[in-house]
């Protein structure tokens, strides 16, 4: 029915535009990077009540507190492949807490919000740069920002000296995070070379991942991962990076933004093209390709790799495979000497010897340092230090308004969680900020008896007393 009473350029129009929609939709369906904020809810408040009861004299307070907020926590979905859902969604709220009731009672607290992210998801907090957690087994959960405890209601305060207090908490702020997620691609083995070294054709060989194949340059546009299996019963995963090119560890073409795949490999496959039909050495290619993984992690040299020289089906494959190894050998600066196992994924020629060493050297290669969880070591020793009480806040004087402004994240804590609609409350924030020595640091930076002092981000204005 929608195709009535449209003229055909109207529906040429329409076809176009969703295939682009299409296109689009496929050509950026891997994502490894986001930036997002998370916003924890706030704690209810506590609120001041007192029992009125037939028969119960002098009931006193009764006020409940408030609900905890709810945290944001996120949580290893095994089905997940990419941080396409981070795109377009960046902005993440866990609810608040309920307000306390009268009778005690507490207020209900918020349900935790979980996030799905992929294996291999890296946690970093934007304006710190501190990693919160690395994201590696299915299930595992982190616990990114923390929902704020409730406010106590009056039913708290009570003392001999104030046995009926006005008094009661809001419920403090959740805590808010930028977070940047970085997706690292867990596989065993990692195929590095240049592009149209014949990365994406070996692993269609070898698994059922089905990578675009095409006879030009930089046809992997994202890493393809397949499962190898071998007929020992043997298996890994497999993945097929983006091809690096000279310059790739400063940020120079595509591989640069895959780089950071190859940190989780146990094995790598370094593919070589030895046909030369463009005219490029392949000692030359493997030296460069060698020189970017370095300069980017070390690390990556250190562990088991193979060095594959591809189209061997070629017809001058085989006189510059003997130049290759040559070269190789008396090359005295790898850090090893490395196995060279020469294929034809066209033929299948060489392929499954290739597979077979591969899963041997997985059998006893380490686990890399930036795959392994932290472990937490766990003392029963406990030292006691004793640490004088340190408070850090601002005191500044705004000429445009001709007021003191005080800040700092403890005092804009405090008032938030300050009931500024009740006397009592307002007299309890005021001793908190003497206590802290807020009076102390006005009355040093010149502050006078009858001048306005403002707390920072609020409307807040109270006259300072000397």
């Amino acid at each position: 029915m929608s195709g009535q009473g449209e003229s055909h350029q109207t529906r040429r129009v329409r076809l176009v535009t969703a295939c682009r929609l299409v296109w689009c939709t496929k050509a950026m369906a891997f994502v490894d990077q986001a930036e997002i904020e998370v916003k924890a809810g706030k704690g209810g408040d506590g609120i001041v009540s007192f029992r009125h009861e037939k028969f119960v004299a002098m009931g006193g307070p009764f006020g409940g507190d408030g609900g905890h907020g709810g945290s944001i926590i996120f949580k290893v979905d095994e089905g997940l492949r990419t941080l396409m859902d981070f795109r377009y969604n960046r902005h993440f709220k866990a609810q608040p807490g309920g307000n306390g009731g009268t009778k005690g009672m507490t207020g209900a607290s918020a349900e935790d919000r979980y996030i799905k992210v992929p294996q291999g998801t890296t946690v970093k907090d934007v304006e710190t740069g501190e990693v919160l957690g690395d994201l590696l087994e299915n299930g595992q959960e982190l616990v990114v920002v923390k929902g704020g405890r409730g406010g106590r209601g009056n039913i708290h305060f009570a003392t001999p000296a104030n046995p009926a207090p006005e008094l009661s908490e809001n419920g403090e702020p959740g805590q808010v995070r930028k977070l940047k997620l970085e997706l690292k691609v867990l596989a065993d083995v990692g195929l590095v070379g240049f592009p149209s070294a014949g990365k994406s054709t070996l692993l269609s060989v070898v698994s059922n991942a089905k990578p675009k194949v095409a006879a030009y340059h930089f046809t992997t546009l994202s890493p393809n991962i397949g499962m190898v299996r071998l007929d020992d019963a043997r298996d890994f995963v497999m993945a097929d990076l983006p091809g690096l090119i000279e310059g790739a560890s400063q940020g120079v073409g595509l591989g640069f933004q895959f780089l950071r795949h190859v940190e989780r490999t146990r094995v790598v496959l370094h593919l070589v093209d030895m046909s030369g039909i463009e005219g490029n050495d392949p000692y030359t290619q493997y030296r460069k390709i060698l020189d970017e993984l370095g300069q980017y992690d070390e690390t990556i040299l250190n562990r088991p790799h193979i060095v594959v020289p591809t189209k061997m089906d070629m017809p001058d494959s085989e006189e510059n495979l003997v130049k290759f190894r040559q070269e190789v050998a008396a090359d005295s600066g790898l850090p090893v000497q490395p196995e060279i196992m020469p294929i034809s994924a066209l033929t299948r020629e060489g392929v499954q010897p290739l597979m077979r060493l591969t899963a041997d050297l997985l059998a006893t290669a380490p686990v890399p340092e930036s795959y392994r969880p932290v472990v937490e070591k766990v003392s029963n020793d406990k030292t006691y230090d004793f640490k004088p009480e340190q408070h850090n806040f601002t005191v500044e004087w705004s000429e445009e308004t001709e007021e003191w402004v005080i800040g700092g994240a403890e005092i804009e804590k405090l008032f938030l969680m300050t009931n500024i609609q009740r006397d009592a409350t307002i007299m309890r924030f005021g001793r908190q900020l003497r206590h802290m020595g807020v009076d102390d640091a006005l009355r040093k930076a010149g502050a006078k008896d009858g001048d306005d002092v403002r707390i920072n981000n609020s409307d807040f204005v109270f006259e300072f007393s000397d």
